[in-house]
C-alpha cells in the first residue's frame, strides 16, 4: 500500500486552513522543509518568488491573514500525492484575488507548491 496521504490531507482540512482567520491551520499542512514558488505580476515565471521552509511560509501567511480580506476554497482535486486547488480572496475594498495552486504531498503534508495568482488592478 501507498502512504496514508488521504488520512491527514483532505479537502475539508484545506478548506478550514484557507478560510480560517489566521494562517496557523494552513501552516500546519506544510512539511518543515516545504517550498512554495509564487508567480504573479511582481514575480514572473523566469524569477518566481520562492519561500523555503515553514518559517518563511509562516511569515507570508501572517502577512496575508493580517489583511482585511476573506479567503474561499473554490475547488480542490486530490489524486495520490498531488493536489490542485483554486482559491478566491476579496479585500475589504472589493479588490479580488484569484490563486491557482498545484501541490505535491509527502506523508500527507504539502512539500512543494506552485502558486499562480492574479488580482484586480485599480487604475
Amino acid at each position: 500500500m501507498g502512504t496514508a496521504t488521504g488520512s491527514t490531507f483532505d479537502t475539508e482540512t484545506l478548506r478550514r486552513g484557507i478560510e480560517g482567520n489566521t494562517g496557523n491551520t494552513l501552516l500546519a499542512l506544510y512539511t518543515d522543509d516545504a517550498e512554495i514558488r509564487i508567480v504573479d505580476r511582481n514575480s514572473q515565471p523566469s524569477q518566481p518568488k520562492i519561500l523555503h521552509g515553514r518559517p518563511e511560509i509562516a511569515a507570508m501567511l501572517d502577512d496575508v491573514y493580517s489583511r482585511d480580506m476573506t479567503h474561499k476554497l473554490e475547488q480542490c482535486i486530490i489524486q495520490g500525492d498531488h493536489a490542485a486547488y483554486s482559491e478566491s480572496c476579496e479585500y475589504g475594498d472589493g479588490v479580488r484575488v484569484l490563486a491557482e495552486s498545484m501541490i505535491t504531498l509527502r506523508d500527507g503534508k504539502i512539500a512543494e507548491q506552485i502558486m499562480i495568482q492574479a488580482w484586480d488592478e485599480n487604475e
